[in-house]
């Protein structure tokens, strides 16, 4: 049985402390995004884990 439901986890990693620019220094979210995963559907928590996050991660190196 082929299903099109893809669970996504939080990318949360237990350090939640917001930066000068107001993004999480574990998970590079904003507080905006953080206060809102649990009402965003699976394609908006997905762009956010494979495009958002890791550009924003990049920035930071």
């Amino acid at each position: 049985m082929n299903s099109a439901f893809r669970a996504v986890l939080s990318p949360c990693i237990g350090v939640c402390m917001l930066d000068d620019e107001g993004q999480c220094m574990g998970c590079f979210r904003s507080a905006a995004e953080i206060a809102r995963w649990m009402h965003m559907g699976d394609d908006e928590r997905l762009h956010l884990m494979e495009t958002v996050l890791p550009e924003r991660e990049a920035q930071r190196t």
